[in-house]
């Protein structure tokens, strides 16, 4: 019986009822909507992996390293496997087509990135052919690249036109794997560059390591540094996941922002709910007072205003629930190969329906602590 007077309470004005309702779904999806791109924004660094480190030029990722390091990090205890890979930054088709372009080494580099899944049939296409490119499966979507299609890119970093064969394209082991970067052959790079310009040849981005006991990564970290100190092209090693960090840092202000965006959208629906619970508190005196006259003490009444906030809460919250995934789903469809990685994640949803039980408690308490206190004659002489 109680629940279904909270109900038919809740919707007894249906006009506000609903506006309150839809302006809680609008909040409860926002908030969804902005955490989940608060998130692909650390995808990166989040799938990074604990047993692998970045050796890049202590100056600046611009600066590149010789290639000769290659042996002697990989004779560093503790070294599992290295692999190089070198930033392209060409352009297809149009500017705006923007996706990661790696130059790597071809026979390693795939092997320390299981969670790129590919074909055993297109892997050794890929290893065959020296213009041969994997690319990710998002990507092929996005643009319609299909196996055995070519690419060109415009080279901005290494000027001309790259054209490259796609052999494979990978798919992700999880949902939070990236699958829009490209990867092509360094040696085809190296190749071409020995001819354009010999002084770039022979050198690399960033080498990649693996080392066998990730608890030890800090002291291999140390000793690779310790190797190249005092020479014309010192490094700096850093775990994978603080070298992803390190480019996230440069957009912190933006990351900021909209966290603090989507907590002010529910702070905004949280006095639109107040306000309508206050009213209905209001319009109902004479109601609560006649209770009271009942029998009904004040915590039934506490009880009804408390249900009735809380009922608009839930439903508003789980239709906003509901509908981030499609509307995530559309969001990332629409960005391309902007958020790699754009999940709806547990923990956005667990925040969405903590923020919608706050909203409903909330605006609920000073409201049901204004009934419980009605004197019963002044409220049966209210007119409502």
């Amino acid at each position: 019986m109680l629940p279904a007077l909270i109900f038919r309470n809740a919707f007894r004005h249906k006009l506000r009822s609903l506006l309150t309702l839809l302006g809680l779904t609008v909040a409860i999806l926002a908030f969804g909507l902005l955490s989940t791109v608060v998130e692909a924004w650390y995808a990166g660094a989040e799938g990074a992996s604990s047993a692998r480190l970045v050796v890049r030029n202590s100056i600046s990722l611009v600066f590149p390293l010789p290639l000769t390091y290659r042996q002697k990090i990989r004779q560093i205890d503790g070294v599992r496997a290295i692999t190089t890979a070198n930033w392209f930054g060409g352009i297809y088709k149009e500017p705006k087509n923007f996706f990661p372009q790696f130059a790597v080494e071809a026979s390693t580099y795939l092997d320390l990135y299981p969670e790129f899944v590919l074909s055993e049939a297109e892997h050794k296409d890929f290893l065959h052919d020296r213009q041969g490119a994997v690319i990710g499966e998002k990507l092929a979507a996005t643009y319609g690249i299909k196996l055995g299609d070519t690419m060109t890119l415009k080279g901005t970093i290494f000027p001309g036109q790259w054209a490259f064969v796609v052999r494979g394209i990978y798919r992700g082991r999880d949902a939070k794997t990236d699958v829009s970067q490209m990867f092509f052959h360094w040696d085809y790079l190296n190749e071409t560059m020995k001819v354009r310009a010999p002084r770039r040849a022979n050198t690399v981005g960033v080498y990649v390591v693996e080392v066998a006991d990730p608890t030890r990564v800090a002291e291999i970290s140390r000793v690779i540094d310790g190797e190249f100190g005092n020479s014309y092209a010192e490094t700096l090693t850093e775990t994978e996941k603080a070298f992803q960090l390190g480019f996230v840092s440069m957009t912190e202000a933006i990351v900021v922002a909209i966290r603090l965006v989507s907590y002010l959208v529910i702070f905004i629906i949280l006095a639109v709910m107040a306000n309508t619970m206050a009213m209905t508190v209001r319009e109902r005196t004479a109601e609560y007072a006649t209770l009271k006259a009942l029998g009904f003490g004040p915590p039934f009444v506490m009880l009804l205003i408390y249900g009735e906030s809380l009922a608009i809460a839930a439903l508003g919250g789980g239709i906003g629930i509901a509908l981030t995934f499609p509307v995530a789903t559309a969001f990332a469809k629409a960005m391309g190969t902007l958020f790699p990685v754009f999940v709806v994640s547990a923990k956005t949803v667990w925040l969405q329906a903590c923020c919608a039980l706050a909203v409903g408690l909330i605006s609920a308490l000073f409201p049901a602590r204004s009934a419980a206190r009605v004197n019963i004659v002044d409220g049966l002489r209210s007119i409502g």
